[in-house]
């Protein structure tokens, strides 16, 4: 099977390399193309650097995995997941994978990841498609763009000693599903910053009405408005991806693309 690996986090994300390594264990086609630099919070945005009327696109070496063709754009996940699909790094991918993300990705602030509007891109195209995170919450490393997701402080973690490969090996194991969900799904993977044996199980789970942090207006002045992340104070629902992994389990959710209301009656 051909599969797309890319990220919001950027090409030298460890959970990037983590989730390919996982999908070539298993026998798969992988191509990796993911934004040159760190492209959190963009959504399904179309955005990518041109110079000379070109997408500046850089071959790149991945640490052990010298077998992967891997690439460096300048551009946003979505805008690379609409390049795979049209052929840009050679034949079109027949599922997208994307993560792993340095944070959970869950409830409805996922219409801000990066991470999620990659995988909804390859959706809307009829392609196959996960998105993966795992869970890192440190909401005073947060910025306004890291998307709903609540991330690490890197100067106190050692990026790399994070469980990455725990949360692809559950991605892994999720192929089947995927393959079987209905057209135009898109399954959310939240796993939590721990060892396979100590992950208490994979529940199917429902998206929270908030993320983990939320956004304030820390400063604002003439000409300038300074915000500010912290962990969101609501009570956590039962039931929901927040609820799960604030138990130590994995949580799945199926999401899908945009898609009309048409149980809402208009007029004309």
């Amino acid at each position: 099977m051909k599969i797309l690996v890319t990220n919001d986090d950027g090409i030298a994300a460890p959970g990037l390399r983590a989730l390919a390594s996982a999908f070539v264990d298993e026998g798969h086609d992988v191509v990796v193309a993911a934004p040159l630099n760190e492209a959190s919070g963009s959504s399904a945005a179309m955005t990518a650097i041109v110079k000379d009327g070109r997408v500046v696109v850089q071959r790149r070496r991945l640490s052990g995995l010298d077998s992967v063709t891997a690439y460096g754009v300048a551009g946003s996940p979505g805008y690379i997941v609409v390049l795979a699909t049209i052929g840009a790094f050679g034949d079109p991918p027949d599922l997208v994978l994307s993560g792993i993300n340095r944070g959970a990705n869950a409830g409805q602030a996922v219409l801000h990841s990066g991470t999620v509007g990659a995988a909804l891109t390859a959706a809307n195209t009829g392609c196959r498609a996960m998105a993966v995170s795992l869970d890192v919450l440190s909401p005073s490393a947060g910025t306004a763009a890291s998307g709903g997701a609540a991330i690490a402080a890197l100067d106190t973690v050692d990026d790399e000693a994070r469980n990455w490969r725990c949360a692809a090996e559950i991605a892994a194991g999720l192929l089947d599903s995927l393959l079987e969900a209905p057209s135009r799904t898109v399954l959310n993977l939240n796993v939590p910053d721990l060892p396979r044996g100590e992950v208490r199980g994979l529940q199917r789970a429902t998206l929270a009405r908030f993320g983990q942090v939320e956004m304030a207006v820390a400063e604002a002045g003439e000409g300038f408005v300074r915000t500010s992340i912290h962990e969101s104070g609501a009570r956590v629902e039962p039931g929901t991806e927040l609820a799960y992994l604030a138990e130590g389990f994995a949580t799945i959710t199926a999401i899908r693309a945009i898609v009309e209301a048409k149980e809402f009656t208009l007029p004309g």
